[in-house]
């Protein structure tokens, strides 16, 4: 894993306060937790035995050294992870909602610090890949280190994952993340966004009304997802694919959506970033779903073993 060209996971490093009622409104406790969704997908592409990178920028306080301290310790190349003293790491408040759906409200701070500089020095052109999110696109200048980050690897031909994870309270105006997004939806490689998302971003309500407003892009694949209610997939030039997800006892939903992102690439890798399937997508959502059953987000994030063994005994036969 060490000599292989890694996934470099872009953007957001935070401590999430987790309403452990799930109801923060009531909340008398929060729980700290690690979190961020691309220091989450590098961490599980790591305990998922896929050589993984994270670019960002926290802190130089106590959060942001235990975030680095906990990325070194999983075994992510932090070469590319910064510590400012101009502003404090980003925190996340999360709580689930009656659905048990997750729910967040960001205070960007350090994060959004990221500049279009540092991705020139990131060495992205020599990466399996890179993996990005809206919420960097939500502030300056960690905006335009992302455009810089799409730019220089779809021009390199190295692939672009664009996992949408829209935070609405981030934005003054949902016009101006349609605007943003679009940018990165027509370079995008792999889209993955769920139906809260595409009802954000693409005002479409339905999955149908979803693959539709995505036909004009060009990504290999659009993955679909809406918790626990149903998955779908349509690779480029093929037909819509309905995948059935995982029936568990779910405990928090943190960073469910980050190890089904994870567990996707593990599987594109294999793949060379060609032919995504349906059994690709139902061994991501084994992911997502292990997730789900432990507190989040990283902590929650299933090795390749715990996968493996979570999936032989629901009755997935591994290829």
């Amino acid at each position: 894993m060490a000599d292989a060209r890694p996934i470099v996971a872009i953007g957001e490093c935070l401590i999430d306060l987790i309403a452990p009622s799930g109801d923060l409104s009531t909340a008398n406790d929060l729980v700290i937790r690690e979190g961020g969704a691309p220091a989450n997908v590098a961490v599980a592409l790591a305990r998922l035995g896929v050589s993984s990178a994270y670019c960002g920028v926290v802190g130089d306080d106590p959060f942001g050294h235990r975030l680095r301290r906990l990325l070194e310790r999983e075994g992510v190349d932090i070469s590319r992870l910064r510590l400012t003293d101009e502003a404090e790491t980003t925190l996340a408040f999360a709580w689930r909602d009656e659905r048990g759906d997750g729910h967040f409200r960001i205070v960007r701070m350090a994060d959004r610090l990221l500049s279009p500089a540092e991705i020139d020095a990131a060495r992205l052109a020599g990466a399996e890949a890179i993996v990005v999110g809206s919420v960097a696109l939500s502030a300056s200048p960690s905006r335009a280190a992302i455009e810089r980050a799409v730019s220089v690897t779809r021009d390199a031909g190295t692939p672009v994952v664009f996992d949408v994870n829209l935070r609405p309270s981030l934005w003054p105006d949902l016009a101006l993340a349609r605007q943003a997004c679009e940018r990165v939806l027509n370079a995008a490689t792999i889209i993955k966004l769920s139906l809260d998302d595409a009802r954000s971003v693409l005002n479409a309500q339905t999955p149908a009304e979803v693959f539709a407003a995505l036909a004009p892009v060009s990504a290999r694949a659009i993955v679909l997802t809406d918790g626990s209610r149903g998955i779908w997939m349509r690779p480029r030039g093929g037909a819509v694919v309905e995948v059935p997800p995982f029936k568990v006892e779910a405990v928090e939903p943190t960073g469910a959506g980050d190890a089904f992102t994870a567990a996707l690439i593990s599987r594109l890798v294999t793949r060379h970033w060609s032919g995504l399937d349906a059994t690709d997508v139902r061994f991501a959502a084994g992911a997502g779903a292990l997730a789900t059953t432990r507190h989040g987000a990283l902590a929650a994030l299933p090795t390749r073993a715990e996968l493996d063994a979570f999936l032989s005994l629901n009755g997935v036969r591994e290829r």
